[in-house]
């Protein structure tokens, strides 16, 4: 006598409702999802303790290995400076008609610096920290507005002896120096922006940071770091918007405020029009733009 096996039949799948019904019943969410973007800032905000603590260790530890250690904080830039002065400034005969050249030039070196240092980490923000971001549940943008908070303190500790500098070469101390401090909150609010929209894409395409010290390089090249844009705008050698481009140029507007700010010899006549208003349009865009861009790719950083 045969036997017939008969298999049991198989319940059917639960539907995605259900499954969603059920979620809910129990409060679960969906791990990593991205939070609407009122309470990612508020999440954001939260962790500003981390934030300056990270910050704080990766520029402490960023020359650890060296002898000389901290010091390199201020010897880079100014090494840098003294090769474009050289360059520039002897050979090329940039220094000609620009009042106070070394302090316009180690000015603009330092302020440079910033942008060019805040971008770079930026674009690594998040493919250079996979594993922090995989191990921690906390909002992404930590990790690159932190890198542009690190390069602030760098510049800050920086500025002392830039402050010796200019003294130096009879720069004297006036009130206008206290313009330097909405300058570079301007300024950082920029960086921050436009470091968060290389660490999306820098997530995705990890190659980016290896084009982006030759982007770099040229935009410090049209930003007038080691000649004046002024000088350039009274000739007739370029077309009117090209000077007009330069001048409204983000990185060429917050060295040139600062350059306002800190030296005696630079007027306000070689300002762009509205200065205050397109470095203040020039934050917003970048900074709310960038945070937006960033914040819409939240949930997909460190996977894949």
């Amino acid at each position: 006598m045969s036997q017939v096996l008969h298999t049991p039949p198989q319940a059917p799948a639960p539907a995605d409702d259900d499954l969603a019904a059920l979620a809910a019943r129990h409060g679960l969410s969906v791990s990593g999802a991205r939070p609407a973007l009122p309470e990612y800032v508020r999440r954001l905000w939260a962790r500003r303790h981390f934030i300056t603590a990270f910050a704080t260790a990766k520029l402490t530890a960023q020359y650890s290995q060296a002898k000389l250690g901290q010091v390199w904080q201020v010897m880079t830039p100014l090494l840098n400076a003294a090769v474009y002065y050289f360059i520039f400034g002897v050979l090329l005969g940039t220094k000609h008609g620009v009042p106070d050249y070394i302090p316009f030039l180690v000015t603009g070196v330092f302020i440079w610096t910033f942008t060019q240092s805040s971008i770079m980490a930026g674009t690594r923000a998040i493919s250079g920290n996979l594993g922090l971001v995989r191990a921690l549940h906390f909002p992404r943008a930590a990790l690159p507005v932190s890198f542009c908070l690190q390069q602030l303190q760098q510049l800050l500790f920086s500025m002392g002896a830039l402050v010796v500098i200019l003294l130096c070469f009879g720069v004297p101390v006036s009130a206008s120096w206290l313009l330097a401090l909405p300058a570079l909150f301007l300024q950082f609010t920029f960086n921050a922006g436009v470091s968060m929209v290389m660490a999306r894409m820098g997530a995705k395409t990890p190659d980016i940071a290896q084009l982006m010290p030759f982007v770099l390089r040229t935009w410090m090249y049209v930003s007038g770091v080691m000649w004046s844009i002024d000088k350039l705008a009274q000739k007739d050698s370029l077309p009117h918007v090209v000077t007009v481009a330069l001048a409204a140029n983000p990185a060429a507007v917050y060295i040139d405020l600062m350059r306002f700010a800190l030296i005696d010899s630079f007027h306000a006549s070689q300002l762009p029009a509205h200065v205050w208003a397109l470095a203040a349009g020039w934050a917003l865009v970048a900074g709310v733009g960038g945070f937006i861009y960033f914040w819409k790719a939240e949930e997909t950083y460190g996977r894949g």
